[in-house]
């Protein structure tokens, strides 16, 4: 059973290494961006909400998300096989709720991955992807909002001692075996 989040600021590569890890080890993966752009495409109420900030290139509010995340973390198949989280905490309020929900689950975090990559790269990768969203103005914001919001994470995590930290850059199969051996896996 593996429980692990992926952090790192958006385009870092935390949604192409969570799918690898999870598919070659049988492990949930749970990516609230999948989930919040699935909602939008379906035009549920969370997805009209959600879209309101992605549009902006903001954070979708702590609440909904952790409603999402809740909901999705008591289903079987995450309780038999644990979870990879990508996208999730992005807060330290968000990283306490889920502290909290883990422990009433009985399923404590092992470890937090930590892609590290420069901003320029992000910008380079995001533009590239060619994204409606992805303009240079909005993932700049987002890479703020990143720094702002969800780099206190890494210290939040560095002082539990199961933070992690992954240079994002080069080979993806090099990154993938470096992740996997700080998860103790056998690559």
């Amino acid at each position: 059973m593996i429980k692990v989040v992926f952090l790192g600021p958006p385009g870092a590569g935390k949604g192409t290494q969570a799918e690898r890890i999870a598919k070659k080890y049988n492990v949930p993966h749970i990516s609230t961006g999948d989930i919040l752009r699935e909602a939008v495409k379906e035009g549920t109420e969370l997805g009209r909400i959600a879209k309101s900030y992605m549009d902006k290139g903001e954070l979708v509010p702590d609440e909904i998300i952790i409603g999402i995340i809740k909901e999705r973390l008591s289903q079987p198949d995450v309780k038999e096989r644990g979870f990879i989280l990508d996208g999730f905490p992005r807060t330290l309020a968000q990283a306490e709720a889920l502290d909290k929900m883990l422990e009433e689950l009985s399923m404590p975090l092992d470890r937090v991955i930590y892609l590290n990559v420069d901003d320029e790269e992000i910008v380079k990768r995001l533009l590239a992807r060619g994204r409606a969203d992805d303009t240079e103005e909005v993932i700049r914001n987002r890479l703020r909002v990143y720094r702002e919001q969800t780099a206190p994470l890494i210290d939040y995590y560095s002082e539990k001692c199961i933070l992690a930290e992954v240079y994002g850059v080069g080979d993806i199969d090099g990154i993938t075996k470096k992740i996997e051996e700080f998860l103790g896996l056998e690559g």
